[in-house]
């Protein structure tokens, strides 16, 4: 981000909370739209509004998740926040999902070739912001 460019706002994002077992979670069904992040072997966070069903767990958990906050930065922006924030080694490719520490803060990372998506938990959400303003 160069001192010109406004800082990116961090908002809350609709999500949606999949916990089944790893083989019925591989099934999981999201709309198109969505983003699905893989979290663990039996979990997955999945960013948008549903429906999602998980065929083959009649047990799986699937309930609405508000605890998600959010920034979209364009990729140079986004090189420039990491390249001072991040202290272990990104992905390569594009797509991707990422977790760390970033700024100190625990955030999850969805890399796309031309943009990327900083997300935290939403009581975090103004300490993101502050430390987006810090490196703009």
């Amino acid at each position: 981000m160069t001192r010109q460019e406004p800082v990116p706002v961090v908002e809350h994002l609709p999500a949606i909370r999949v916990v089944a077992q790893p083989a019925a979670i591989e099934g999981t069904a999201t709309p198109d739209d969505s983003i699905v992040l893989r979290l663990a072997p039996d979990e997955l966070l999945v960013l948008g509004n549903g429906p999602v069903t998980v065929p083959g767990d009649a047990h799986a958990i699937v309930v609405a998740d508000a605890g998600w906050a959010g920034v979209w930065l364009e990729a140079a922006a986004a090189t420039g926040f990491l390249r001072h924030t991040c202290e272990w080694e990104l992905p390569s490719t594009r797509p991707a999902f990422a977790q760390g520490m970033v700024a100190n803060l625990a955030v999850k990372l969805w890399m796309e070739t031309d943009r990327t998506l900083i997300l935290i938990p939403t009581a975090l959400a103004a300490e993101l912001a502050a430390r987006l303003q810090e490196h703009a």
